[in-house]
């Protein structure tokens, strides 16, 4: 069995325990052209073929993470993207980090209990598309924009992601 044939087998069968905000989960219904990657810890060091021990490190610390990419095209506007906030602080996310990086505007929401980090989500909104990474689990918060280069830059893992995309 290669190793597409691994990722997908451990994507499917991933699906029925996923588990992550309901927020998300209603953003993903609402667009259901949008795509969407599932991955666990494991699932992710396996797309790191290349053995990178710093994307490792990054993702330590993730127990399960859903990637959405919604395609602003299809009526999603700034009312819709206040409205995306409010629920996940409805969540009781906390909004922690807002910056800017090549045109993208991110934000990063944290929920905590006890001081402990429970999840995260990260949006990445740009002109044309809107990024979602739910995270449950964590990653340092100078390493976010590393993540999200990581899996939708040049590198060889997002390269691996985009394959998977093109079968759909």
């Amino acid at each position: 069995m290669g190793l597409k044939s691994i990722v997908a087998l451990l994507l499917v069968i991933s699906l029925p325990a996923w588990s992550q905000t309901k927020t998300t989960e209603a953003l993903q219904k609402a667009h259901s052209d949008a795509l969407a990657f599932y991955f666990y810890n494991n699932t992710l060091r396996m797309l790191n073929q290349k053995e990178d021990p710093g994307f490792d490190e990054l993702v330590k610390d993730i127990e399960k993470m859903k990637f959405l990419v919604i395609d602003k095209d299809q009526n999603f506007g700034s009312a819709d993207y206040k409205k995306l906030v409010s629920s996940y602080k409805g969540e009781a996310f906390e909004e922690i980090v807002t910056s800017r990086l090549e045109g993208r505007n991110f934000d990063v929401f944290l929920k905590e209990k006890n001081g402990k980090t429970l999840g995260m989500i990260v949006t990445v909104n740009d002109s044309s598309k809107l990024y979602v990474l739910d995270i449950v689990g964590s990653i340092a918060l100078n390493k976010i924009t590393n993540l999200f280069n990581t899996i939708d830059g040049s590198s060889d893992i997002a390269q691996k992601i985009r394959e998977m995309a093109k079968k759909d």
